[in-house]
């Protein structure tokens, strides 16, 4: 009995780790978000008109925190399974399972809908940018377009 308390203890001490940490890799993409690096930089402007808006959908990140975390907690469940080498068998492949879970949620969490602007420039080149959708855009609006080094952004 008293087995199962300390596991019972030990899952929400892994877990909200876990899951705050999976919040935390979500990165901001769209056009009015800084990093930090990018604060106080020269960019570079150019000004254009919108020539076609396209939904995308931008993929989430795969870092290893998402498998590892989900890894720990399928371990955690799996030795509650069984006794003996069955709880062993368990655990491994309940972190196993808790990985491949872990790497697929952390991508769901961060994916993003977004968009794809092409622009027509004033000096008549197209560029296309893909960005989180926190904009509207149609065509025919003037933007202007914020370049630094291999970033741009499609603002008003």
């Amino acid at each position: 009995m008293q087995a199962i308390n300390r596991n019972t203890k030990i899952r929400p001490a892994v877990a909200l780790p876990a899951l705050a940490a999976l919040a935390g890799c979500a990165q901001g993409l769209g056009g009015g978000t800084y990093s930090r690096d990018e604060a106080r930089r020269e960019q570079s402007v150019r000004m254009g008109v919108v020539e076609s808006v396209r939904a995308v959908q931008i993929e989430g990140t795969r870092t290893p925190i998402g498998p590892a975390a989900g890894a720990v907690v399928g371990g955690i469940a799996g030795s509650t399974v069984g006794g003996g080498r069955g709880s062993d068998i368990a655990t491994v492949l309940g972190a196993v399972a808790g990985g491949l879970a872990g790497a697929a949620a952390e991508q769901g969490v961060t994916r993003r809908q977004g968009v794809e602007i092409t622009v027509k420039l004033d000096n008549g080149a197209l560029v296309a940018i893909v960005q989180e959708a926190d904009e509207t855009f149609k065509p025919g609006d003037r933007v202007r377009i914020l370049s630094s080094g291999q970033n741009s952004r499609v603002t008003r």
